[in-house]
């Protein structure tokens, strides 16, 4: 079964997932932006084996401590699709930008397409190319336990910001609608910021993608 839990990075408290098996405790990190000492010692805490680090995309607060934690370990970094590389190349000079040092670029081992799989223990999670806040966005998708990891597509009562390079807003929309809601109203999500919420009531309640709100700007 999926066990996870959330652990706040860096100054833009981004919600690092440590996620895991609990048949056979291994586990794996998603988006581990920073604080990576905070991360380690939670994961150890928890008894968790760290098999890979997973990037829903290429944004500093999401991806800056991904080489850190990869070279520490000898793991294999996963994710994001191949159209965010210019914003993992980026990291360095955005995290000097940011007065938040210690942020590193990074290169994965494998780009994540739409359709492939990315296996944490005995878990299975289905990848969804999502773009809109960036072009190489993912979002993963635990069908077994009805829950995904959307990093920066959808909020609890918001969207991604669509006004960085290459963001693009109704491409955002496009990829809710057609990505995220088929999977159904029962759906838990976990943002890469502030609290859960699920697919239904963002469908209910979002005042930039709601049903009604969406069905009103047609």
């Amino acid at each position: 079964m999926l066990k996870a839990q959330i652990v706040p990075v860096t100054a833009f408290a981004q919600n690092c997932s440590i996620i895991w098996c609990d048949e056979t405790m291994e586990g794996a990190l998603v988006d581990p932006g920073g604080d990576v000492d905070k991360l380690l010692v939670q994961v150890d805490k928890l008894g968790i084996k760290l098999t890979k680090l997973i990037l829903t995309h290429g944004h500093m607060d999401h991806a800056g401590g991904a080489a850190d934690i990869a070279e520490k370990f000898g793991l294999p970094i996963v994710g994001p699709h191949e159209e965010d590389k210019f914003w993992l190349d980026q990291i360095e000079e955005h995290s000097a930008a940011y007065n938040m040092p210690g942020l590193r670029c990074c290169e994965p081992d494998k780009w994540l397409n739409d359709g492939d799989a990315v296996t944490v223990g005995n878990v299975t999670l289905e990848v969804y190319h999502t773009p809109g806040h960036t072009p190489g966005h993912v979002i993963l998708f635990d069908r077994t336990h009805r829950v995904a990891f959307v990093g920066d597509v959808l909020f609890k009562g918001s969207v991604g910001r669509t006004d960085f390079p290459r963001g693009d807003t109704q491409t955002l929309l496009d990829a809710i609608q057609q990505k995220l809601w088929p999977l159904g109203d029962d759906v838990t999500f976990v943002p890469g910021h502030g609290p859960l919420s699920t697919f239904g009531e963002e469908r209910k309640s979002n005042p930039f993608v709601a049903d009604h709100i969406l069905a009103a700007a047609r």
